[in-house]
């Protein structure tokens, strides 16, 4: 592995930037950055602005208020630097990155701004904006995300989008789409507010839409507080037990191979690739709620996705070099498909819907990843239930038609269920399976009817779940030409391919949000007129205007 590594792993006694207090059933989540604690040297961290390590950790207090609070049935985020909710990125961070790295962050917050409304919708777990002074941009995107936006009324704190006009970009996580799609602000004013880099504060901003309510300093945090209390009401979240601790996870590098308590990488870089494993539960997995509680975060479906996300993450960051990932699984079907059991729960139980919900963001971290996912099932696999997801997520996959010579044993088999038919929804609403069989109901009728058979290399083809099915003679060969081949692609012309089609169908604000990310925004922060040496981006702060090329293109 690469030296210099970002790692996306935190916890609370490392936070240099958020303060959690919990007064059950609400928690407060206070943002006030150390402008000295940037990522990497070269830029402070003013007004409250952000970085990827400030979102690092925000998506660590977003995780752990999950798992470790149940009895936490709202969250009101709010700005702890006066005057001053949050100044959105920070500009100097932005104008002196790399271009991957600009679309990494972006595409990481977006993910975390997602997982907070996630957060409100599926955990019941509402969160509340206390725009306690100026949002700009980023900051009003941040606040954009919860489900309720406060703002004070005290005659200059506003909210505002000005990236347009300040820094011929766009706001990269998602505020143009949120705007109207989930304040639904009607087009034209939303075409004003994102033009007018002053904003709009009190009563115009609620009767825009873009706030839900305005008070006075003398009133606002009462104000919040009842209304934080008014959806704690409503929540379904349990008041009387403890939540599971998320203690660090740990793994070994030794060369170009990273390992992990069940999931394991290792790197072929001459043919820009990596291969992912993840290894089946060795040991009886809980079968109820209570059992899940006790195993805590030592039970498999939960340190698996931890590993999983963790792993998706560094990939994407550290090793952009590795365009193909290569997702194999190894031991017991029928061990992943008993660990699945106690996920039926997951309306009832809090801890069951929590990691099925974890599942369903992981496994959509990987759609947006901008890798080619290549799929491998042989003999000794077990792409089933959960598991499967992985197989139905991959651009391409293989499947081993009989065994391995000499080796003994039974051909691999691929076991769908119930679970591949809703517990995980893509960014665009449906699941991988729907969007497998898209615009062909009996394709998707075919697999339905195909719940907990164990199907061979012959079954899992009939029903479309797989691309090839080579024998052990033409295995190796037909793999390592796709990867070659895979290697000798234009990257960018493979992110825009592979994007269209992974995500079929209909739209949602989410999706949305993505695909305009991946080619807006992208091609955005490649122009001059943002990226130059006059472009606005290079000359924001230092009183010289930014010098256009006037055509549109």
């Amino acid at each position: 592995m690469t030296p210099q590594h970002i790692d996306f792993q935190t916890d609370p006694s490392r936070y240099r930037h958020w303060a959690v207090t919990i007064d059950a059933p609400v928690a407060t989540v206070t943002m006030q950055v150390d402008p000295a604690a940037g990522l990497r040297r070269g830029y402070e961290l003013k007004l409250n602005s952000y970085d990827l390590g400030v979102d690092i950790e925000l998506h660590d207090v977003v995780q752990r208020l999950r798992f470790e609070h149940p009895e936490v049935r709202a969250v009101v985020l709010t700005g702890g630097v006066d005057k001053v909710f949050c100044a959105g990125a920070n500009i100097q961070m932005l104008a002196t990155s790399t271009h991957a790295h600009k679309v990494g962050f972006c595409k990481f917050t977006n993910e975390t701004r997602n997982s907070i409304e996630d957060a409100t919708a599926h955990s019941h777990q509402t969160w509340i904006a206390a725009v306690n002074g100026t949002a700009a941009g980023g900051g009003y995107e941040l606040a954009l995300a919860c489900d309720e936006i406060v703002l004070i009324d005290d005659r200059s704190s506003a909210v505002s989008l000005p990236e347009v006009p300040l820094l011929a970009v766009l706001p990269g996580t998602g505020g143009l789409t949120r705007v109207v799609d989930k304040r639904h602000v009607r087009r034209d004013r939303a075409d004003v507010f994102a033009t007018r880099t002053e904003g709009m504060k009190g009563a115009q901003a609620v009767m825009w839409g873009l706030v839900d309510a305005v008070h006075p300093r003398s009133r606002f945090e009462d104000e919040v507080q009842a209304r934080a209390l008014t959806r704690a009401a409503a929540s379904d979240r349990p008041v009387d037990v403890t939540g599971i601790a998320l203690p660090p996870l740990a793994w070994t590098d030794r060369g170009d191979e990273r390992r992990y308590g069940h999931v394991a990488l290792r790197c072929e870089r001459g043919l820009g690739a990596v291969h992912i494993t993840v290894r089946a539960p060795g040991t009886p997995q809980p079968a109820d709620g209570a059992a899940l509680v006790a195993a805590g975060a030592d039970a498999w479906l939960l340190a698996a996705c931890r590993e999983l996300d963790h792993a998706f993450l560094h990939l994407r960051t550290n090793e952009p070099e590795l365009g193909t990932w290569v997702l194999r699984t190894e031991g017991s079907v029928a061990a992943v498909l008993a660990a699945d059991d106690v996920l039926r729960t997951g309306s009832d139980h809090w801890l069951a819907r929590e990691v099925r919900l974890f599942w369903a963001r992981t496994l959509r971290r990987l759609d947006l990843s901008a890798r080619t996912i290549v799929a491998a099932v042989e003999p000794g696999s077990c792409f089933a239930g959960t598991l499967a997801e992985l197989l139905l997520a991959a651009d391409r996959s293989f499947m081993l038609d009989g065994t391995w010579p000499d080796a003994g044993g039974a051909p691999a088999t691929v076991v769908l269920h119930d679970g591949n038919d809703g517990w995980y929804p893509m960014v665009n609403g449906i699941t991988r399976l729907a969007a497998r069989a898209w615009g062909r109901p009996p394709a998707l009728a075919a697999a339905r009817a195909r719940f907990g058979d164990a199907l061979d290399a012959v079954g899992a083809d009939e029903i479309g779940l797989v691309t090839f099915t080579p024998d052990e003679l033409d295995w190796d060969d037909e793999v390592r030409l796709t990867l070659e081949e895979r290697n000798s692609f234009s990257p960018d012309a493979l992110t825009g391919m592979e994007a269209n089609y992974r995500v079929i169908g209909p739209e949602t604000m989410e999706s949305k949000i993505f695909a305009r990310l991946t080619a807006w925004q992208n091609w955005i922060f490649q122009r001059p007129n943002a990226v130059g040496p006059d472009g606005a981006l290079a000359r924001f702060g230092t009183g010289a205007r930014p010098t256009f090329d006037r055509h549109r293109v």
